[in-house]
């Protein structure tokens, strides 16, 4: 499905925009809504290509505030550590971090950053929520929010399979897009399935936030499959509001 078009901002084939998301209030309209070019700011979690947890409530939240997967693999990470982690999408953060990756998110904990919470999305399944791409697009970023710092985006080398646990072996040694001031990036030369992973530290603070998108390089336009297919309407930010 494509998310609805409240959701995508100004999405445009080949062009796919990548929101940061800032604190518990913001809605998920506003994180998609493009707001030109800026330092990377703020609480930080991918909406788009959707991170787990992002995708993951989408899919569960439900208009009376409960959580209710259709995705297997959201149900599974919800059996695992319960709904609040749903809710804190944008909440995968180090207070520790520093920008550290390899040798401080422990292999299978790369999805979580070893955060018990959010250790149900570090899970294994060929069917977590999943965003079509394609290779070479133009990825923006298009909020700006609190805080300067720093992103980086990694993804998964050639021959990746998500049926077994993400290691850094499983990522490229280097991020194909590094910078403070984002105002896009190439996407990678890659074909089918992969995680986009992304690590975003806060200037003048140790606070990083980490997180994985599950994506497929087909030629798609940011077309989200696996989530529940009869929403219509904007789903609330984690401040309720719609």
């Amino acid at each position: 499905m494509r998310l609805p078009s409240v959701w995508k901002g100004n999405l445009v084939q080949p062009h796919v925009r990548v929101a940061a998301a800032a604190g518990a209030a913001l809605l998920v309209a506003a994180a998609l809504r493009s707001m030109g070019p800026g330092p990377a700011q703020g609480h930080v979690a991918q909406s788009l290509p959707g991170s787990r947890p992002y995708l993951c409530y989408v899919d569960a939240h439900q208009p009376d505030g409960q959580i209710q997967p259709t995705n297997s693999a959201c149900r599974s990470a919800l059996e695992a550590g319960g709904a609040e982690a749903f809710y804190d999408w944008f909440g995968v953060l180090r207070a520790d971090g520093q920008g550290r990756t390899r040798g401080f998110i422990p292999d299978g904990a790369l999805c979580s950053a070893g955060l018990s919470k959010f250790a149900g999305f570090d899970a294994p399944h060929s069917d977590w929520p999943v965003t079509h791409l394609s290779q070479g697009a133009n990825l923006q970023h298009g909020n700006r929010v609190a805080y300067a710092g720093w992103f980086s985006l990694f993804v998964t080398r050639d021959g990746y399979q998500s049926n077994r646990p993400l290691t850094w072996n499983d990522i490229e040694p280097e991020p194909f897009y590094s910078a403070a001031t984002p105002p896009g990036a190439v996407l990678p030369h890659k074909t089918g399935r992969h995680i986009i992973y992304s690590v975003w530290t806060r200037e003048n603070s140790h606070e990083t936030f980490y997180g994985c998108s599950d994506v497929i390089f087909d030629g798609g336009g940011g077309e989200v499959s696996g989530i529940r297919s009869v929403a219509s309407q904007p789903v609330p930010g984690p401040g309720g509001e719609g």
